[in-house]
């Protein structure tokens, strides 16, 4: 959301059994944040177009064509004028800070329809099939009067854009996250704009996350098959500086929901201070409305960017103040580190993307600085 000197900061039940559960934090194992006390940042983010306000972040997890296995994908939001929702290109970093760019976009030559444009979310994904799936809230001017409904932009292990997914039931998407085999795929996606710009900056009920299922192999193209709302109601607004806030980070848990194929959708309700979570998020075919809240208040404070750690664990960025929160599956927040102290207030809508790496610790972009950031013993 702001942009600052970075010289200067520099000085379903096929898939339930592929995807089996994994064991949650038991309340005598320690938390995964406290450990992790050291900020290194790693590079800039901004590419040779001047690209800044990095929002997504994906890992890579099968090196093909362009892709390397544990490197991250980073999106950027913003052109090198610092608008909103025109920024094009994804670039690709090196666990030791090496920067390269995987793709940059053109809303003229794009393979299918994106009403508006290019302007690339914190909806970031890569598939094990080499398929990387990017979101497009576009913007003429950077700001929300001229926003429009975008759309999920597919491009290959090369950084090619080979086709679009659009329509009424994608509209501003915001965040993502998946799960997939090599045959199959599942995005869940944010939407933001549904009502959200006629409203005028009042808040609406309108956010909405919906399900992509897809067919996927690494010779053909992602073949959509269906698409459903599993939740709504998510309060959302146009905002001056943020252009939207609404519902944003979405991770996918295999911890045992209420529904019969055990998975559950945790999102990250902006507007409201909580993340909330959506039961039967792989099979469900109807909308579960917001969910049931997980955790609320405490350190939330305007949660954007989320994730899920292999042990079950809920890790979330504020837009609020610049701290991650630790929250386990039966809602307890048990840990929080500070990862951006600039601005006022402090770490003010810096953090979106992160990733875990069990390995490393949690990378995380901070668009205060355009920089990559890993949180590390």
């Amino acid at each position: 959301m702001r942009v600052s000197s970075v010289a200067a900061r520099l000085a379903l039940l096929t898939f339930a059994a592929a995807f089996p559960a994994v064991p949650a934090l038991a309340a005598d194992e320690p938390a995964v944040l406290p450990p992790l006390a050291t900020i290194s940042i790693l590079t800039s983010t901004v590419p040779g177009n001047g690209d800044v306000n990095p929002y997504g972040m994906a890992q890579v997890k099968r090196s093909t064509g362009n892709l390397v296995a544990g490197n991250i994908l980073i999106s950027n939001f913003n052109n090198s004028s610092n608008l909103q929702g025109t920024g094009t290109t994804i670039v690709q970093v090196a666990p030791d800070g090496t920067l390269s760019l995987f793709a940059s976009l053109s809303a003229a030559s794009l393979p299918g329809p994106c009403p508006g444009g290019v302007g690339l979310t914190t909806a970031l994904v890569v598939l094990r099939s080499g398929w990387v799936i990017v979101g497009s809230l576009p913007t003429t001017d950077g700001t929300a009067a001229t926003a429009q409904a975008g759309c999920l932009i597919v491009l290959d292990s090369m950084g090619n854009a080979v086709e679009t997914f659009s329509g009424p039931l994608v509209n501003g998407p915001w965040d993502m996250t998946a799960r997939d085999d090599d045959r199959h795929a599942k995005l869940f996606v944010t939407n933001v704009l549904n009502g959200t710009v006629a409203a005028n900056g009042a808040v609406v009920n309108g956010g909405t996350v919906t399900r992509l299922d897809l067919k996927v192999s690494e010779g053909a193209m992602p073949q959509l098959e269906s698409i459903t709302v599993i939740a709504s109601g998510f309060a959302e607004r146009t905002d001056p500086v943020a252009l939207v806030i609404g519902p944003t980070g979405v991770g996918l848990s295999e911890e045992r929901g209420e529904d019969d194929d055990g998975s559950r959708l945790y999102v990250a309700d902006t507007l409201n201070s909580r993340v909330v979570a959506i039961d039967g998020a792989l099979g469900r075919s109807s909308s579960a409305g917001t969910g049931h809240t997980l955790s609320a208040g405490g350190s939330l404070n305007g949660p954007l960017g989320l994730t899920v750690t292999p042990g079950g664990e809920v890790l979330t960025v504020n837009s609020g103040d610049g701290f991650i929160t630790e929250i386990t599956p039966d809602g307890r927040q048990v840990a929080k580190a500070q990862l951006d102290s600039s601005g006022s207030p402090p770490g003010a809508g810096a953090l979106f993307g992160l990733v875990f790496d069990p390995r490393h610790g949690v990378y995380y972009v901070d668009d205060a600085t355009n920089t990559l950031n890993l949180l590390h013993h």
